[in-house]
């Protein structure tokens, strides 16, 4: 279809450069896609947020496909952002609206994790990995199905590599959080800890890491930390992105997000929101 914009909903961030770093991987899909007409929002912390952006795509007309730039799926991408959808199909009658899935837990995210761990075991001299634990650390989410995306990731480096330890750690919301994991692990004699951000972008919460690292080094100075980068501009999320568009515009029965043990579908039952994803 010629008339189709791509609508790329990032989640936001009150540090403007993980708020840059999302328009400029849009402007890099742009490069690689030509053909395509993407254009931005946010979910929260930005000037565009997806009202704005939900009206401005629809000022092109056609078809308009709404893809979450975001990892797990909890309120915002099960809740708000169908919700907003909704109520710009009643402001542009005239224009189709697609939601996509949201990027998930899947291989091409374990490539680039795997990927990140290796640069920073690297940096850390290539340490034995049997004394080298792993943290994987992810936002943290009121969500089940989303924490469990984050164990699943963990679960998945530890049956592909040798290190004794992988455990999953999060910021904020839920627990554990990455104080105690690192540790437990240096109670279980891991002399190297990798800390592995499950984030797209960087942002507040990632310079809260570096610091909560720093702080760690002093408070065990015979431990060698080392942070890995966050996912980023990776092909394998391009990739992701291109996937799911096609299977939201292409497919039948579209493929959308995992909704089983969801606490929103009762929570949307019973306060009247419609909870569906298309």
């Amino acid at each position: 279809m010629n008339k189709q914009t791509i609508l790329l909903i990032g989640h936001g961030s009150r540090e403007a450069s993980g708020n840059r770093e999302v328009e400029a991987f849009a402007e890099q899909w742009r490069a690689r896609q030509p053909q395509r007409r993407v254009e931005v929002c946010f979910i929260e912390f930005a000037d565009v947020l997806i009202d704005a952006g939900l009206d401005r795509a629809a000022q092109h007309g056609g078809r308009v496909v709404v893809v979450p730039l975001i990892l797990n799926a909890a309120g915002h991408v099960k809740m708000e952002i169908p919700e907003h959808i909704e109520h710009a199909r009643l402001r542009h009658p005239e224009v189709e609206f697609i939601y996509c899935r949201h990027l998930g837990a899947s291989e091409d995210i374990l490539a680039i994790l795997k990927r990140n761990l290796r640069k920073a075991l690297a940096s850390l001299d290539m340490p034995d990995p049997r004394n080298t634990g792993v943290i994987l650390l992810g936002r943290g989410s009121s969500d089940r199905v989303a924490n469990g995306e984050v164990a699943k990731m963990a679960r998945w480096l530890y049956e592909d590599g040798d290190h004794p330890m992988v455990d999953i750690a999060f910021t904020g919301i839920t627990h554990p959080r990455l104080e105690s994991m690192v540790q437990r692990q240096v109670k279980l004699d891991m002399r190297q800890i990798v800390v592995l951000p499950y984030y797209l972008f960087t942002g507040t919460l990632i310079e809260r890491i570096h610091r909560q690292i720093a702080r760690l080094q002093t408070q065990y100075p015979h431990i060698h930390f080392a942070q890995a980068d966050y996912l980023g501009f990776e092909d394998e999320i391009y990739a992701l992105l291109e996937q799911r568009i096609e299977e939201a515009t292409q497919m039948q029965s579209p493929a959308m997000m995992e909704c089983d043990g969801c606490k929103y579908r009762e929570f949307a039952a019973d306060h009247g929101h419609s909870h569906h994803h298309a």
